[in-house]
């Protein structure tokens, strides 16, 4: 019989600090209100000095092993999707192990694959764990990402992360289905010693979002023969509030399917960690039964699909940790123009 593999532990961490859509707008004279209404956006998260991917994940991988009895030692590979690694040359994975006890008999990487690398981490981590290679395997999606000053993505580049710890016993929620979806479709990229990235404006979507999502997610509904009404919540990528609310009509999904991981209004794109951290808000309220479609997506260009089976272990781990809305809607803390800039290295002292 085939081995169900899944979720055993998650867990999430948004940074306190926010900064409004208007507090942009008013530096470069842009129109706030059209950000409001065209891409559904309204303030997003900003870490702090002292925080990064590596920092980020250690808190959303703390809350992941308080949802689930295992010894961190135990885990046998940790995997960190992220754009933003704090180093060019030095994996974040092996300090996130260190500082979770997980060393040192453990594999570990560093992915990039633009927004998408977070659900590369869970896809590999599962299927290590389904192959029998490993006990528990750990998945993170991490991102503090860059916008230029001015530029759009300034209006939602934030900072989050999600993490996954998987197993192939005391499931919380069971991964049923994987499908994967890519073209080499340039519309967002960041060369060598660049510090922020480009991108090729309206052409991010069509033929890059919407192509990606849409075949990730009509090629998982046919390999497992759903229908977008067999699924209680649906997460997408979420680049800005628009987009994940267009694709989800496109392929038949309701409204109140997708709001509950729907968190870029008021969290902003956290790129790898997007869609990861949208399943974290929906399984804190999911109930037994009920099924999950993520999909994720990555410039460059690529998605990845899954689908989740909640169990009847999910409802007593859901409060064993801190709840992602929580992190998102409690103890905001806003800062100026001047303040997020200083944070984000955009203005540096000279000494």
């Amino acid at each position: 019989m085939d081995k169900k593999v899944g979720i055993i532990g998650y867990g999430s961490y948004i940074p306190r600090n926010r900064i409004k859509v208007e507090e942009i707008a008013k530096i470069w004279g842009a129109d706030a209100p059209s950000y409001k209404r065209g891409l559904m956006l309204r303030e997003k998260s900003v870490p702090a000095p002292d925080q990064d991917t590596i920092t980020l994940s250690v808190e959303a991988t703390k809350n992941a092993l308080k949802r689930c009895n295992i010894d961190p030692k135990d885990i046998g590979a940790i995997y960190i999707g992220s754009e933003s690694h704090p180093y060019a040359v030095k994996p974040s994975g092996t300090i996130v192990a260190e500082a979770i006890g997980a060393v040192p008999a453990i594999h570990s990487a560093d992915f990039e694959f633009a927004c998408k690398a977070g659900s590369e981490g869970m896809f590999v981590a599962h299927g290590l764990v389904k192959a029998g290679l490993i006990k528990y395997g750990l998945g993170i999606g991490a991102d503090t990402s860059q916008g230029a000053p001015g530029d759009a993505l300034e209006y939602s580049a934030s900072a989050g992360a999600a993490s996954f710890i998987f197993a192939d016993h005391e499931l919380l929620a069971e991964i049923e289905f994987t499908y994967s979806y890519m073209t080499d479709t340039p519309d967002f990229w960041r060369r060598e010693h660049q510090f922020y990235p480009q991108h090729a404006g309206r052409f991010t979507g069509e033929p890059a979002y919407f192509k990606h999502i849409l075949g990730a997610a009509e090629g998982i509904l046919k390999q497992s023969g759903t229908k977008p009404e067999d699924f209680k919540y649906v997460v997408f990528h979420q680049p800005n509030g628009k987009f994940p609310m267009r694709v989800g009509k496109m392929l038949g999904f309701k409204k109140e399917q997708i709001e509950t991981g729907w968190l870029v209004p008021t969290l902003g794109n956290t790129y790898s960690g997007s869609s990861p951290l949208g399943l974290t808000a929906v399984l804190d309220v999911a109930e037994p039964g009920d099924r999950i479609l993520m999909v994720s997506y990555g410039s460059g260009a690529g998605s990845d699909a899954f689908i989740f089976s909640c169990t009847d272990l999910l409802p007593a781990a859901q409060n064993k940790a801190k709840l992602t809305r929580d992190y998102l809607d409690k103890h905001q803390r806003y800062i100026d123009y001047g303040t997020y800039s200083k944070f984000r290295k955009k203005i540096i002292k000279n000494n």
